[in-house]
């Protein structure tokens, strides 16, 4: 059985998809990371919970690409 947590490959389509949704005018992501570096002024729980929701895909894919590299290094 193959390991989803550690899967790059579906990881990296679901930050592509959930990751940048919706993606006009701009990703979703991009405008709460550009309102969270610009101080977070107004942002409500439900801004944060939308964020790491958004958020949590690039942060598997990486986690998943770090652990490939890692793993492979240890290997040889």
């Amino acid at each position: 059985m193959k390991n989803y947590l550690n899967d790059w490959q579906l990881w990296l389509i679901a930050s592509l998809t959930l990751g940048l949704a919706p993606f006009s005018p701009e990703p979703h992501l991009i405008g709460k990371l550009r309102w969270v570096m610009g101080g977070a002024v107004g942002m409500g729980l439900l801004d944060f919970w939308d964020l790491f929701i958004h958020g949590m895909p690039w942060v598997m894919f990486l986690r998943s690409v770090f652990l490939k590299i890692l793993l492979n290094k240890n290997v040889k």
